[in-house]
């Protein structure tokens, strides 16, 4: 069959809502940081599999740590007994974690189950109601998560009532920060959009939780000012209110650092992890304080599948990974040479609009360059122009093309990339590309 039939037969069962519009490509394979498509194209990929790969495609070492599992034990549920690497692992993440004193880790089955644990967890530790996200948030489809998430109307028309006691403050967006704003001046007046709640409505005394992305992911790679995550990380301890971060995306040395957290020198309570945990399987954690994670007892946060062996191995491998072949520095290191390519291209395109990059995780936005407002429709042509070339990258927010490729991309493979991008911004400028014929439903 081939990728066209497969793609026309699957449009007659699957649910609109299961896939967000981008490319027609059916993924065969992939190796590193190249992807196969069912026809045989190769493409070098910029999206990690929405950064769940960040070890890559079929590492071998972790192929070699599934296959080994499977042979032995693929599943037994852990809501009853332990298995050895679910065991290993959870020693393993407490001392990763960037929390000091005891921790305890709970198991997942995606960032959406991990975030609501963080709900429950916070919930039951203060015995309060509300918890406080921030706009712009992803955490993920599941009820709980979805109620704190905001990046998309989509993930709240038509499914209401949502989660009761969720009040939604504006993220500190810096990439829409007016040039005539001093930093100083846009952190003070985001500080006081966040307290309004607390001054007119909301007592801080009723807040069980506050869970921040502190670089957000698919609200387009944006990283809260430093100044203005101190301030809300001692708001919460000040408050007695649980000081939480998703690292569902931005985890397992995205950022540079184990965990985007570790960018502001801060402790979170609670933290979410998912996604590149286990190179993609399904497993996520929660981990936080002891003294939080003691409030609830079983069958509170079990499941069935959660932590079972084969996606335990999985992640297990994948921290050797991690480790062995220094991913996190990796991440340092191409990063820089990513972002001083998008600067270079900045300064010779004027619909380059802001360049954010956290080590190997940036965002690039495209504006027309007369108003400086978001230009989707020239994003649009881009990312499909690319497609073609062999580059797989979507866009954000309709402006924001998402760079996080697999952070064992190789430096070959990265000016190939650069050298694709030189093309594709090349032909943009001259006023060559077009847009594909379904435009109108590509991107969230």
């Amino acid at each position: 069959m081939t990728q066209r039939d497969l793609l026309a037969a699957e449009k007659q069962v699957l649910a609109p809502a299961a896939r967000i519009q981008y490319f027609d490509i059916v993924i065969e394979s992939g190796q590193g940081a190249v992807l196969t498509d069912l026809d045989g194209k190769h493409y070098l990929d910029l999206l990690a599999s929405a950064s769940a790969t960040n070890t890559g495609h079929s590492h071998p070492h972790i192929v070699e740590a599934i296959c080994n599992q499977a042979q032995k034990l693929i599943q037994y549920t852990p809501a009853y007994f332990a298995n050895q690497p679910a065991a290993t692992l959870a020693q393993r993440l407490a001392y990763l974690a960037p929390i000091k004193g005891p921790v305890r880790v709970a198991w997942g089955n995606s960032g959406s189950d991990a975030n609501d644990a963080i709900i429950k967890f916070a919930r039951a530790y203060t015995q309060r109601q509300y918890i406080v996200s921030f706009t712009g948030a992803y955490h993920g489809s599941t009820y709980g998560s979805i109620s704190i998430s905001s990046v998309s109307l989509n993930m709240s028309r038509k499914i209401g009532p949502l989660l009761p006691g969720i009040v939604k403050v504006p993220y500190p967006d810096i990439s829409k920060k007016p040039a005539t704003e001093s930093l100083s001046d846009f952190v003070n007046r985001m500080w006081q959009a966040f307290k309004l709640p607390f001054e007119t409505y909301l007592p801080a005394e009723e807040v069980a939780a506050i869970i921040i992305e502190p670089i957000q992911g698919d609200g387009g790679i944006i990283k809260a000012p430093n100044e203005y995550l101190q301030r809300l990380r001692q708001f919460a301890k000040d408050h007695g209110i649980v000081f939480a971060v998703d690292e569902v995306n931005q985890g397992f040395g995205r950022t540079g650092k184990w965990w985007s957290i570790q960018q502001f020198g801060l402790e979170p309570d609670l933290m979410s992890i998912g996604k590149s945990i286990a190179s993609g399987l399904p497993l996520s954690a929660i981990i936080g304080r002891a003294e939080i994670m003691d409030s609830l007892q079983a069958p509170a946060n079990t499941y069935t599948t959660a932590g079972n062996p084969i996606t335990t191995a999985a992640a297990n491998a994948t921290l050797d990974v991690m480790e062995n072949e220094h991913l996190v520095e990796r991440s340092q290191r191409l990063g820089q040479v990513a972002q001083a390519f998008f600067q270079k291209m900045q300064q010779k395109y004027d619909f380059l609009g802001d360049v954010r990059f956290y080590d190997l995780n940036g965002g690039i936005d495209i504006i027309n360059p007369q108003t400086k407002e978001p230009n989707a429709v020239a994003t649009t042509k881009l990312i499909y122009r690319l497609f073609e070339l062999g580059v797989l990258i979507i866009s954000l927010r309709g402006y924001t093309l998402r760079f996080q490729p697999p952070l064992v991309i190789t430096d070959e493979q990265l000016q190939q990339v650069f050298d694709k991008f030189t093309q594709a911004l090349a032909e943009l400028a001259a006023g060559k590309l077009k847009l594909p014929p379904n435009a109108d439903q590509i991107g969230w």
